[in-house]
């Protein structure tokens, strides 16, 4: 029964994926329409785990709401026309950028109904996007059939919850406790749920906000719903000409190389890291920087203190920059940094690699940012082109390439680190092996549970159920967790390596995860919240444990 439920879903999903490549070629389409009703009825049957309730139609699902709205912009839900575009120039305009709270992209309201999101990342993020609203749309449309009858005229709770979201003073507690009442009859959950979903979209400038935003999703729909004013989303004739032509990797490949031959670095070893902006930089320099003796007792609480005060990250990264580091802040589309560490000019006497021998200090680490989903293929594929200089051809001199990421694992919990052999790419029979450097060996003594095996590389993170992730847990496919940009990073290093002949055939390669979720967990998927300090520690040993392979001389 679980594997014909798996195979129903994963036909969904591919289904899903096709429908929205046709959306976004036809170039727009009506939410309320049949299209956007396909693409419903399609999510609604394939009924994530992030989006918990979204299948029950008496109730709206919160935890969901939180996580979609941080990763889209605020206003949104006031929105009746989505436009994504490429950066066609907004930028240059008197528009007011607007940046979601967890993700890089750029927004822009245009007027009172139209939100601009600028996609420059590929396909995947166009995917993520449609998702989300589906998902917004889905849930806006309950909050309209509780409040509205079957011709579009509002009740009298909606008329009080009206009133009161359309005031711009702060509410005083009596008028707070009976709107969230309200609420909690509307949106069908307890009270007490209804105020920690209240305290959760509370800003200090808006306290308010959720009652405002359930308000304004009540209130599109219903104008949809009344054909006052339909819900449409459009994709521009630029994006649809950019994406999938590697536009934006190419100019943030060409940068990082001619960052390379200006410094004179073009013809070192080059060592790669796919990683997060900090935790490279903060193992080389942070003692030092900050005039603290390196200790191994203290070192963690260190790293701590610096994911929580960005004047010491400031501090860091300014030391940096004196002594070996080069950082590229991207201008180019792609929304990835780059940082540039030459070995031969950092000082590691006061660092967690100071008893190491023979270190190689003549490398080059390149560490770039993280890529979303199929923008790693794009990211990696442009790096390891070789460059032109006077009308030749010269490969970059790559000793290894190391992948530190986070995904969700499928057989232990957060906070755990997961090692793959293999990278699988969802819905289809590609499969990567590979051969990692890295070991669960490496981990041991550090009291972090560590597991070994094959990861899923999926469409999108939004869209994976218990039946799916289930199937690829307990059969022979023994998978361990589930990440977006795994295979897509495989496949562009294989090609290099193995049939174009741009790096070495035989490229190191470190892969390497910690879980930030556990997505057949209840109560511990993405929507529960992120990480905090419990992901410092094996961000930073992982870290650490690719630092000390590339440094030693056995490992070249």
């Amino acid at each position: 029964m679980t594997i014909s439920k798996a195979r129903e879903s994963t036909d969904i999903i591919e289904r899903l994926y096709i429908t929205m490549r046709h959306l976004f070629n036809r170039g727009g389409f009506k939410p309320s329409g049949t299209s956007g009703i396909e693409l419903r009825n399609y999510l609604l049957k394939l009924n994530p785990e992030i989006y918990g309730t979204l299948a029950e139609p008496e109730k709206v699902e919160l935890n969901g709401l939180i996580y979609v709205l941080d990763r889209l912009p605020k206003g949104i839900e006031e929105c009746s026309y989505i436009y994504l575009s490429s950066n066609e120039g907004l930028d240059k305009s008197t528009f007011e950028p607007i940046y979601p709270k967890k993700r890089r992209r750029t927004c822009y309201r245009i007027d009172d109904h139209q939100m601009n999101i600028e996609v420059l990342l590929g396909r995947s993020e166009i995917y993520d996007i449609l998702t989300h609203l589906t998902f917004l749309y889905n849930e806006a449309d309950k909050i309209r059939k509780k409040t509205h009858d079957f011709k579009g005229k509002a009740g009298r709770i909606w008329k009080s919850i009206e009133k009161i979201a359309l005031n711009q003073e702060p509410l005083e507690r009596i008028e707070r406790e009976i709107v969230l009442a309200h609420l909690s009859t509307i949106l069908g959950r307890s009270f007490n749920e209804i105020v920690q979903t209240y305290n959760s979209f509370s800003e200090n400038n808006d306290p308010d906000r959720f009652i405002k935003v359930i308000y304004h999703l009540g209130n599109v729909s219903k104008n949809d719903f009344n054909n006052t004013r339909k819900r449409e989303i459009f994709f521009s004739s630029i994006l649809k000409e950019r994406v999938g032509h590697h536009l934006f990797g190419e100019r943030w490949a060409i940068n990082l190389k001619k960052t390379l031959i200006s410094n004179n670095l073009i013809n070192k070893k080059i060592h790669i890291i796919s990683s997060n902006m900090h935790s490279v930089c903060n193992m080389l320099y942070a003692h030092e920087a900050l005039n603290k003796k390196y200790d191994l007792s203290n070192e963690l609480k260190l790293y701590e203190e610096l994911s929580k005060n960005f004047n010491l990250v400031s501090k860091v990264n300014e030391h940096a920059k004196e002594h070996g580091m080069i950082y590229i802040h991207d201008d180019s589309g792609s929304n990835i940094d780059v940082q540039i560490f030459d070995l031969s000019k950092i000082n590691l006497d006061n660092s967690p690699f100071k008893n190491l021998k023979n270190i190689n200090s003549d490398d080059l680490l390149i560490v770039f940012d993280y890529a979303f989903g199929e923008q790693a293929f794009e990211i990696m594929d442009e790096q390891l082109r070789p460059l032109e200089i006077n009308n030749e051809k010269k490969n970059l001199n790559v000793e290894s390439i190391s992948i530190l990421g986070k995904a969700g694992i499928l057989v232990g919990n957060k906070g755990d680190i997961m090692i793959p052999n293999a990278h699988i790419f969802e819905g289809t029979a590609d499969n990567y092996p590979l051969h990692n450097e890295l070991s669960i060996s490496d981990f041991d003594g550090y009291n972090v549970q560590t597991y070994k095996g094959a990861m899923i590389t999926v469409l999108g993170t939004s869209l994976q159920n218990k039946d799916v992730l289930t199937y690829f847990m307990d059969t022979s496919w023994k998978a361990i967790g589930l990440e977006m940009e795994g295979a897509h990073y495989q496949k562009a290093i294989q090609v290099a390596s193995k049939i174009r002949n741009h790096i070495n055939k035989n490229v190191k390669l470190r892969y390497a995860y910690y879980a930030s979720d556990n997505p057949l967990e209840t109560g511990s998927t993405l929507a529960s919240g992120g990480l905090g300090l419990t992901g410092v520690k094996p961000t930073y040993l992982i870290t650490q444990k690719i630092l000390e392979q590339i440094f030693s001389d056995k490992n070249q």
